[in-house]
């Protein structure tokens, strides 16, 4: 749930700069790198003999916990002629889709914090 305030704030810096010269967005990239992770784990490293501390293992499994969000500048691409590359119609989409996800997860939180409620009465 953090990621997606996070994602609607960046949304709306994207929305609010629509207009202003040369401004590049900016997304934010979180599920890539978990699915990373959550990919490393399930993998069965090679077989390695390390004899030395300072040798560096094949496979290195990444803690899903500690995968964090990246803001990535979209730099490459222009959309407007003044340099601007926000299309304010995909970053309302985007701000739509965001706030579905948002309110799903809190109901999905909502009703396990239900459910758990139920048991202890």
């Amino acid at each position: 749930m953090d990621i997606s305030v996070l994602r609607r704030n960046v949304i709306a810096n994207n929305m609010a700069n629509a207009e202003t010269p040369n401004f590049k967005r900016t997304v934010v990239n979180f599920e890539s790198a978990l699915k990373r992770a959550l990919d490393s784990e399930k993998v069965r490293p090679p077989r390695q003999f390390i004899t030395d501390s300072r040798h560096i293992p094949f496979h290195q499994p990444i803690d899903y916990r500690t995968v964090r969000p990246r803001l990535v500048l979209d730099y490459l691409t222009t959309a407007k002629n003044n340099g601007n590359n926000v299309d304010i119609e995909e970053e309302g989409m985007l701000a739509l889709k965001n706030q579905l996800l948002y309110q799903t997860m809190a109901q999905a939180i909502s009703s396990e914090f239900t459910r758990v409620n139920l048991v202890l009465r």
